[in-house]
């Protein structure tokens, strides 16, 4: 009996006497690409189709050979395959159910990649988009096993680097590949993951870059025009005669739901692949101060702001040639005005989480050596206006005052403005946490590498005395709820890291003085502190050991309190003075330097790098299930224009 062979869609006999046949779902394809309707002819078609056991290489190649005018010729039939594929997936047949998602995904993986109509592109991701979010839970859908096996990473990959695809696809792309690294990521091996972390081509990661940066950047210019008309309306005149005493509560009417999707890209991006970092500091024109074309804006958003992609004549402004003239802007600068305005409020779990998101965030860009480099780079200096919560006893820094400096300045900023902002009942003691994290690991960095940085230390000394101080004078509300010990020893030891390590990190011998006199000004916060952890660490109550090694953390300060106390009341009695200046007491330290003695306290400049899998995988999988639903939710269809789609599709049904 002759050998049978299949190869390529043929069924040939070994003799070469016989013409080579062709399988039946081959001849079943070449119906589809044809002008015809293959239904016409026979009425079962589309059932016995899918009967068939799919052919994908012929498929494939079936597709990819077709340009743009020859898919418009036959986009009947393309349709009608779509619309019986998705027909078939809910049939309790087995066979046509796995047939016709393998011609789905096969054809939207071809057309995605195909040169062609947008609209079509367009279609086929928010058709992914809506089979990847059917269920909340993304890791209990099982459409996705296939999408796992025939991946569709490299069509996304085509869309961000190529820029004509981008300013179109791209948010909608970026999206569907955080969505889809987060299936099953704790449980298996996700192919997207891996394929993620490798990615090296530089078009590709900066059209990515782009499209969160734009994405960031629209969502910072709406709320600074929701905040700006809020200014000029009719509350702040009402403010303006009786006052500022409700202005923490008129902030929150401006707080707006943010775009929680694209943060997560943001996050899978600078996680798993080192070779992004780069791209955190890719220089582009500032957005904000691009003239972008003025198209007649809606009374009422239909969604939230930063839920939406944003439109792409705004993304298509991003690309311009940078200007000498024209201030530039990076992706982390964005991101960092973005957290500036999430992180204002956390009354609510939906912003909690995303400040959370923010941090983490954070801590993988400050854990990264590279990022570090050019955080730190005094020939990269930008000018960051931050958004600051109001409050009644400070007023609004001018834009035009703020300096040029090194990123990491922003970034401490934005530190020290929530340990001032968040002190309140409902204490967020794991934002704190991570807060106070971020400056422990750039301070690790300014020590092993000696970069003396010029940077308002005063001012993170101060937030990090007021932190302790709420610590102490809401002890008993907190502890109810928090071991607030672990936040108090971290802040304890920041101060442990400057009194050690400061002379080889804090930028003049001056500098190290001022940290001196801090401590020793506000000696009784520490005196206080020390007492409430003695008090606890005595007895035998659940927080002995907790606060048993902030007693131990304290040796120093408490050293060169009781160091330099005598001597400054010395001083004072001798020249007969009551109060003295800072630069009398300054003057008192400096003499008496050299008979302090400090005890050299280990792994100070050491920290636990930071691990999805082993402490975040609890929240990452609530958070994506919340992200899945509000993409379900708002999946934009509307964005397309109706008039492309009916000249483009006028058969679609």
């Amino acid at each position: 009996m002759a050998q049978v062979e299949k190869r390529g869609g043929l069924l040939r006999k070994s003799s070469a006497s016989k013409k080579p046949l062709k399988e039946k779902v081959v001849l079943m394809y070449d119906e589809i690409f044809m002008t015809e309707d293959p239904s016409k002819c026979s009425p079962r078609f589309w059932e016995e189709l899918f009967l068939m056991k799919v052919n994908l290489e012929y498929l494939e190649g079936k597709l990819e050979s077709l340009d743009g005018e020859e898919l418009m010729k036959i986009k009947d039939n393309i349709n009608c395959l779509f619309q019986h594929c998705i027909q078939a997936l809910g049939e309790e047949h087995p066979i046509r159910v796995v047939n016709a998602l393998q011609n789905l995904m096969e054809s939207l993986d071809s057309l995605l990649c195909a040169e062609g109509s947008e609209s079509l592109k367009s279609l086929c991701l928010k058709l992914l988009l809506c089979l990847v979010t059917v269920t909340d839970n993304i890791s209990q859908n099982t459409i996705l096993e296939y999408v796992m096996i025939n991946s569709i990473f490299e069509a996304i990959l085509q869309i961000l680097s190529h820029p004509p695809s981008r300013r179109e696809h791209g948010y909608d792309a970026v999206v569907l590949l955080a969505l889809l690294v987060n299936y099953r990521k704790y449980e298996s091996v996700n192919p997207y993951i891996v394929k993620l972390s490798i990615v090296d081509d530089e078009a590709t990661l900066n059209g990515m870059g782009l499209v969160i940066a734009q994405a960031l950047s629209e969502y910072n210019r709406q709320y600074k025009d929701k905040e700006e008309e809020h200014q000029s309306g009719f509350f702040s005149a009402l403010t303006n005669m009786v006052g500022s005493m409700f202005i923490a509560d008129a902030h929150e009417k401006i707080s707006v739901q943010t775009n929680e999707a694209i943060l997560l890209a943001l996050y899978e991006a600078v996680h798993l692949n080192r070779n992004f970092i780069t791209v955190l500091a890719q220089s582009h024109p500032e957005m904000g101060l691009v003239t972008t074309p003025v198209g007649p804006v809606p009374a009422t958003p239909a969604t939230p702001l930063g839920t939406t992609p944003p439109s792409s004549d705004v993304i298509s402004s991003v690309e311009l040639p940078l200007d000498a003239d024209v201030q530039t802007s990076n992706l982390l600068i964005t991101f960092l005005k973005y957290s500036s305005i999430v992180m204002q409020d956390t009354k609510d779990e939906h912003r909690l989480h995303s400040g959370k998101l923010c941090l983490i965030i954070l801590t993988c860009i400050a854990e990264d050596q590279y990022a570090n480099a050019f955080l730190h780079d005094d020939n990269m200096n930008f000018r960051v206006n931050l958004h600051r919560m109001p409050m009644r006893h400070r007023k609004k820094a001018a834009d035009k005052n703020l300096p040029c400096r090194p990123l990491v300045c922003a970034v401490l900023d934005l530190m020290v403005e929530f340990i001032v902002t968040h002190m309140m009942k409902e204490f967020p003691m794991d934002l704190y946490v991570r807060c106070i994290q971020v400056v422990h690991k750039l301070l690790c960095y300014q020590k092993k590498c000696r970069v003396r940085l010029h940077y308002t230390w005063r001012e993170l000394w101060s937030a990090l005395i007021n932190l302790l101080k709420f610590l102490m004078s809401n002890e008993t509300v907190l502890l109810a709820k928090h071991n607030i010990f672990t936040l108090a020893l971290m802040i304890v030891n920041l101060f442990n890291m400057f009194i050690t390590y400061g002379d080889t990190f804090l930028p003049t011998p001056s500098s190290y003085d001022e940290l001196y006199y801090e401590i020793i000004r506000m000696h009784q916060s520490f005196d206080n502190l020390y007492s409430m952890v003695l008090r606890l660490s005595t007895n035998a109550g659940q927080w002995k050991e907790a606060a048993s090694k902030v007693t131990h953390a304290l040796v120093n300060i408490r050293a060169i309190i009781n160091h330099f106390n005598p001597k400054i009341e010395s001083y004072a009695a001798v020249n007969h003075i009551s109060q003295l200046s800072e630069e009398q007491v300054l003057e008192v330290v400096r003499a008496n330097y050299d008979t302090l003695t400090l005890k050299l306290q280990d792994g100070l400049d050491q920290y636990e790098r930071y691990s999805e899998q082993h402490k975040e995988a609890a929240f990452f999988k609530e958070l994506v299930r919340s992200i899945s639903t509000n993409v379900r939710r708002n999946l934009a269809f509307h964005t397309l224009s109706q008039e492309v789609l009916l000249k483009e599709f006028s058969t679609i049904s």
